[in-house]
Order: C-alpha cells, then structure tokens, then sequence
C-alpha cells in the first residue's frame, strides 16, 4: 500500500508540520498556560476533529481536481515548499508568542473551528499525505491513524509548554527553540521542492 518511504516521508511531514506554531498550537499552548495540562487535553479531541474533516475534504477535493489538472499536485508541493520556507524565515525571526493567562483561550468549539480553518490542513492533504490516501479507504485509513498517534502527543507536548510557561518551570529557551524549529522547516521545504521537481 505505502512503501517504506512513502510512509516514513509521511510521517516526517506530520511531524515537523505540526510542531510549528499556528492558530491550534498557539490555541493549546494558551489553554495549557491558563488551566493547566489537565483540564486542557480534552481539546486535543477538539483538534483530530477539525484535522480529520478539513484534511478529508481537501484531500478529496484535490484527488478529482488533479485528473482535470494534472500539473496541480507538483504546483502545490511547490508552493508548499515556499509557504514552509516563509515559516521558517518567520519563526527565525519573532520570539515564540503566547497569549498571556488573563486572555480566553478558547472552548472545544474554538478549537475545532481554528484547526478546520488551518492552512496546514491544505498542506497535509495537497502535499504530506500520498494521494492515495484519498483514493482508496485502507490507504485512508491508515494515513489518518498515522496522524492521529502523531498529533496526540504534538499537543499533549504544546499543552505542556504552555503550562510550563505557566509555571515558571520553563527551562529551554523558547527563541532558541524557535530557531531549531525553523532550520527544520527550513530542510523540509526544500525537500519538498526537491520532490516537485523531480
């Protein structure tokens, strides 16, 4: 069904998409800071939700778009390969921001609509996930399952961030973080345009 490398660049891509910042991380994070780890996992829920439907319809979305326009999933990879690019000059450059704990962070519902209306959740179906995920239902499943057991821990650890913050307990230097994150991104947007071209 996936090769090995099908499913180990898919996986990759989950991962280093979802560890930058963006509305549902930054959401997380706030929740995190203000009520604690506990109170705040149910919305990791909240986020597979918006995840899973977002990322379904823009998957099948592009699935059918792609038999009219065969050329759209190299031109995505690309400009995903820029958007990627921009994050990464971004992140290098701002300090990671957090709401501060007096401002709401936001319910279930909140969350769900931030992570339906992610750009990330294009980037996961036009150029992370293999198109035939959204072709063929065991494909389907398994690339959904795949990040779900990614995702969960991904926000368990933005939660846990922001308590930490929370707490004063913070003892990484999140611009440092940061910058890590954005050299990250930095290789991977050029991976993916390496893959768009080639």
């Amino acid at each position: 069904m996936f090769s090995a490398s099908a499913f180990a660049l898919l996986a990759v891509g989950i991962i280093v998409v979802l560890i930058t910042p963006g509305p549902t991380n930054t959401l997380l994070a706030a929740a995190g800071l203000r009520q604690g780890v506990r109170r705040s996992v149910p919305l990791i829920a909240a986020e597979l939700a918006g995840y899973l439907v977002s990322i379904s319809v823009w998957g099948r979305f592009l699935a059918h778009a792609a038999h009219a326009l065969p050329w759209l999933p190299s031109l995505l990879r690309i400009a995903a390969g820029g958007y990627i690019a921009y994050l990464a000059v971004d992140m290098w450059r701002a300090a990671v921001a957090l709401p501060d704990s007096t401002q709401r962070t936001g319910s279930m519902r909140t969350l769900f609509v931030a992570t339906l209306l992610n750009p990330k959740a294009l980037l996961f179906a036009g150029t992370i996930f293999p198109a035939i995920a959204f072709t063929q239902m065991p494909a389907y499943l398994i690339a959904m399952l795949t990040f779900a057991c990614l995702a969960v821990p991904i926000a368990l650890a933005w939660i846990a961030f922001g308590a930490a913050l929370g707490s004063g307990k913070l003892w990484l230097d999140p611009v440092k973080m940061q910058r890590g994150a954005s050299i990250v991104l930095g290789v991977f947007s050029l991976s993916l345009a390496w893959a768009a071209l080639h």
